[in-house]
């Protein structure tokens, strides 16, 4: 028998024209407005999955997030939340703001952004990034969780969803333990994995220690916690916006592109392009 989909809009504002325009290019049936959430959302039954392109087409324009989904699918179907955690989790580059107290921001943004859009090698790009650190006070990392770091839209919404529905949360990050560490136990998530920078006599060294949280490392560890859970791979869930993440994104049954580079939301299941990160429980609703 084949799945049924639903087709799920997202925005800050929909116009009723819009939903009907919408209704009639995925050939849908009833029409239900998702309640609960920050932002507008509709849910279009029985949605023709062949006319996905016009309804692309149609919601770039409109600037309007979609997602064609089973519409028997929940929240609770899944086991396992997998988090990348700069520009997805929260809202800043954390090498960036800190290369900011050392004066080089500008440059290390350069090479954070090309290695997102995956134009240039991922671990070569952190080492070179992480060497223009060096020398910099270790209480800049403080001064950056403190005064700069923010939770994306949505996070706490998106947390409290997964964990009213059972599923355990992961954040594997290219950044660094210094954050992940304190996000987790300030999220209360229940696994972390990240890099650890250097520090000697309070000063970062310009170095990493240990084998880095790569994209490889990434799905290495969905892949290995999902497995110590018991949790097939279908029933994992991952959200990330650069091409580091897309390795632990195809290692799970569904991927999410949140606020993503194009690269990664071409081969994400869903792209959240608009609204916040409490638009992914609402696929589910």
């Amino acid at each position: 028998m084949a799945t049924t989909t639903d087709l799920v809009i997202q925005a800050e504002d929909i116009a009723t024209p819009q939903v009907k325009a919408l209704h009639t290019i995925s050939q849908a049936g009833d029409i239900r407005r998702i309640d609960h959430i920050g932002h507008q959302a509709f849910r279009l039954s029985s949605a023709n999955f062949a006319a996905r392109d016009e309804v692309a087409a149609y919601c770039e324009n409109a600037a309007l997030d979609f997602a064609f989904v089973p519409a028997a699918q929940r929240l609770s179907d899944f086991g396992l939340l997998s988090m990348d955690m700069d520009s997805t989790l929260i809202t800043i580059e954390c090498i960036d703001e800190i290369a900011d107290f050392a004066g080089c921001k500008a440059d290390v943004a350069a090479i954070t952004a090309s290695a997102m859009r995956g134009e240039i090698d991922w671990p070569e790009s952190l080492r070179q990034r992480v060497r223009l650190l060096a020398g910099l006070d270790e209480s800049v990392l403080q001064q950056v969780y403190e005064t700069r770091l923010r939770l994306s839209a949505g996070a706490d919404e998106l947390l409290a969803a997964s964990r009213k529905a059972g599923l355990k949360t992961l954040l594997v990050s290219g950044g660094f333990t210094f954050f992940t560490a304190r996000l987790k136990s300030r999220l209360k998530l229940d696994f972390a994995y990240s890099n650890e920078l250097a520090i000697e006599n309070g000063k970062l060294t310009g170095q990493v220690l240990g084998p880095l949280c790569d994209a490889e490392g990434k799905a290495r560890h969905l892949r290995e916690t999902a497995a110590a859970l018991g949790i097939p791979a279908e029933r994992c869930l991952a959200i990330g916006d650069g091409a580091n993440d897309l390795k632990m994104m195809a290692a799970a049954g569904m991927s999410i592109a949140y606020h993503a580079k194009p690269i990664v939301r071409a081969q994400a299941t869903a792209a959240i392009n608009h609204v916040g990160l409490d638009g992914v429980p609402a696929l589910f609703n």
